[in-house]
């Protein structure tokens, strides 16, 4: 096995992508499978492609899963201009890497500040995309007071990451190589990719990414089915929660027993409640709009 590591019944060797994105690529991204429907796969700050281990082999035999790492983070470049790290630029990279994959229509699942970025790419893209998954994500869904909180702390951190370099990012809390709560091998896989984050990248993400990404406002445009998978111990997202409940058409919500990374901490939910969603809305039935009412 590669450098992803991994010992459960769904996990796949993330070395093992059947295509690779190339050097004219904006964000780096693999391909997994030989069959099947395309599934974007997007993860969030501080993370990698580490994040989708233990759930990529839950869609390889009859899916093609697209696993992309931001700008800054694991194998992804780090430009110097600040407007590559803009959401809308981010929709633009994904639709690009549609049309490179050769996917007609697509699935699409985000994660955090992922799903910030999937739910701006299914607002602008809507017509390529099949049905869409994520799971919690503040940035997307919070009110402007929770940015405006978040701000000074947020650069902090790049003044930390300007004097400290690495260090300022080993010691963030967000690090998931730090927490206790990981499977020992999914942590080790975060370590070796962590080493590969580029510091100057992660302070443009923290900045022109994370505080520009919410589409409070906006989502009231959906028009895909969507599922929202709530980890419900994180208690600090309950207001967004009750707020898409509300303004996202189409939705569909599913609540586990597990805090912020819904997709590793509960696993096998997480791959039967996506797969069953997915199947809800084949590729042959999918409409360009959703019908009315929830999925």
């Amino acid at each position: 096995m590669g450098d992803g590591g991994c010992d459960g019944q769904n996990c796949v060797d993330t070395d093992g992508a059947q295509l690779q994105g190339g050097e004219e690529d904006m964000l780096h991204y693999e391909v997994h499978g030989d069959r099947g429907p395309f599934v974007l796969f997007v993860h969030g700050l501080l993370s990698s492609r580490t994040q989708w281990l233990n759930n990529l082999g839950a869609f390889t035999d009859a899916f093609r899963p697209v696993v992309v790492e931001l700008l800054g983070h694991g194998r992804s470049p780090a430009p110097d201009d600040p407007a590559a790290y803009a959401p809308s630029a981010y929709a633009a990279y994904f639709e690009h890497i549609r049309q490179a994959v050769g996917a007609d229509r697509w699935y699409v699942v985000g994660q955090s500040l992922g799903a910030a970025l999937t739910l701006r790419y299914v607002l602008d893209f809507p017509d390529w995309v099949i049905a869409h998954v994520f799971t919690n994500t503040n940035a997307a869904l919070a009110p402007p007071a929770w940015f405006e909180r978040l701000r000074p702390a947020r650069e902090q951190v790049v003044r930390d990451i300007e004097t400290k370099g690495r260090a300022a990012l080993e010691s963030h809390p967000l690090n998931p190589a730090r927490s206790r709560h990981l499977p020992a091998d999914v942590r080790e896989a975060f370590r070796r990719d962590f080493e590969l984050h580029h510091p100057r990248g992660i302070a443009l993400t923290m900045i022109h990414t994370s505080l520009a990404c919410s589409v409070r406002g906006s989502v009231e445009n959906n028009t895909v089915p969507t599922l929202m998978v709530v980890g419900r111990r994180e208690t600090r997202f309950e207001d967004s929660r009750r707020y898409a409940e509300r303004a996202i058409p189409h939705l569909s919500v599913l609540s586990l027993d597990v805090g912020h990374a819904v997709n590793i901490g509960a696993a096998a939910e997480f791959n039967e409640a996506t797969l069953t969603f997915f199947s809800r809305h084949p590729v042959e039935g999918a409409h360009k709009s959703a019908p009315s009412g929830p999925p």
